[in-house]
């Protein structure tokens, strides 16, 4: 069954508005990314299919829960409602959480990224109560892939987490498509931080955020890390960006594998071949060779921003 708590929200001093929910309103699958989100917007609190289910007990094939962890601006069922049902239809436990959110927001994932990655944690701890497991998998997608490193990397979540991946991870940020150096150059800075929330901030390319995340090695020991990301991401750029360069991490872009692939940042988490590419990794005794098809550029990007007006 779905948890029945409606939210846990986690306060501290000096930051009594930060917030992280977990979603219990069962939402159909989605095929589109602009349309989960659309959906999200009228049924807030909805689950990815097959998510949060806390009375799953992990099996032998499938030791380890799944936890997927959206990116900016979103949510979990606006990023997983396509990538959730089949994992958990393979046999694995899934769960999804809603993080980052701060007061005056209808949203998620805009909050400091510190903040967010401490939410994380608290709710690692609670898949890993709930079903006995010793490690779980982490998927983070954009910035949820920023959040999740943070955890492993530098709040001791690498004892608990056998793999992360990272899908059209900001490792090293972006730069606007060089709008940031010349923020920089002309002493913007200030500006842009009355603009835009900080956990944007934070994913800029030579952003304070990063160089602490990334300091000594962008990877820490004991975690098998990988990037599965596009050489024509239109929000990390230059898309070099996307891997990490540490002990233990695999990068992979899918037009290596696919050339035809055209999908971007917006495409990737309601990509087949990205999604299997992904399920291979977290749930090797179900793979399959993925199914390599042309996806034109910028296919998604105009449902995302119909939603998005």
């Amino acid at each position: 069954m779905l948890l029945t708590a409606p939210s846990l929200a986690i306060a501290a001093p000096g930051n009594p508005s930060a917030l992280t929910t977990i979603p219990t309103l069962p939402g159909p699958t989605q095929t589109v990314h602009g349309y989960a989100s659309a959906y999200a917007k009228k049924h807030p609190g909805s689950v990815p299919p097959g998510a949060n289910n806390f009375s799953c007990t992990p099996d032998a094939s499938h030791p380890s829960p799944v936890i997927l962890v959206h990116g900016t601006d979103s949510d979990a069922y606006s990023d997983w409602a396509l990538f959730a049902p089949k994992l958990a239809a393979a046999g694995n436990c899934v769960y999804a959480l809603n993080y980052g959110s701060v007061e005056g927001s209808d949203t998620y994932g805009v909050g400091d990224i510190h903040t967010s990655g401490k939410q994380l944690s608290d709710f690692v701890q609670k898949v890993r109560s709930a079903t006995g497991a010793d490690k779980v998998q982490l998927v983070g997608y954009s910035q949820g892939a920023v959040v999740t490193r943070y955890y492993v990397n530098k709040l001791g979540g690498s004892q608990y987490v056998k793999t992360w991946v990272g899908l059209a991870s900001p490792s090293y940020g972006g730069d606007l498509y060089g709008a940031i150096p010349v923020v920089r150059a002309v002493g913007a800075e200030k500006q842009v931080s009355d603009m835009f929330p900080i956990a944007l901030q934070q994913q800029a390319e030579g952003s304070d955020f990063l160089k602490e995340l990334n300091s000594p090695s962008d990877t820490v020991p004991g975690v098998d890390y990988w990037t599965i990301g596009s050489t024509v991401d239109e929000r990390i750029t230059p898309n070099e960006n996307q891997a990490l360069h540490g002990k233990g991490a695999h990068n992979v872009l899918i037009q290596d594998l696919c050339p035809g692939n055209m999908s971007g940042h917006m495409q990737l988490p309601y990509d087949p071949f990205a999604q299997q590419l992904m399920f291979n990794i977290l749930s090797p005794a179900d793979a399959q060779t993925p199914n390599c098809v042309d996806v034109p550029f910028g296919t998604g990007i105009p449902e995302v921003v119909a939603n998005s007006n």
